[in-house]
């Protein structure tokens, strides 16, 4: 089915970036990369400037999605985080890190939406 993790990657990120939008949040970035590490999505929620981890499972048997996102990957997140901020032409009242878990149950996806994940 998936020729690669990365298109794997790219579907999930795209089904988790359609929530987000359903949800009142404005897509601003997909996949933003340094040489410090990469972010997901970067969206915005009114004021709020949103980076978002997103995490699949197909089963918990390896631990649940959000139990991926480890200290050192919220490191690299933060660090990359910085780095968008240096360059960013807009000013934001504040700033937030999501997960966004998703595991399938039946055929369908579910959705886990932790807002302010980690500082």
């Amino acid at each position: 089915m998936w020729r690669s993790s990365t298109e794997k990657g790219a579907h999930y990120e795209e089904a988790a970036c359609r929530y987000l939008e359903e949800r009142g949040l404005t897509l601003l970035e997909k996949n933003f990369r340094t040489r410090c590490g990469e972010i997901d999505l970067v969206m915005r929620d009114r004021d709020t400037l949103v980076f978002i981890e997103v995490k699949f499972r197909a089963s918990a048997s390896h631990g649940g999605p959000l139990e991926a996102v480890t200290a050192s990957k919220q490191r690299r997140i933060k660090r990359t985080a910085l780095f968008y901020l240096s360059q960013a032409k807009v000013y934001y009242d504040a700033v937030r890190f999501d997960v966004l878990g998703m595991t399938k149950a039946n055929r369908d996806l579910e959705f886990i939406w932790v807002k302010g994940a980690f500082e």
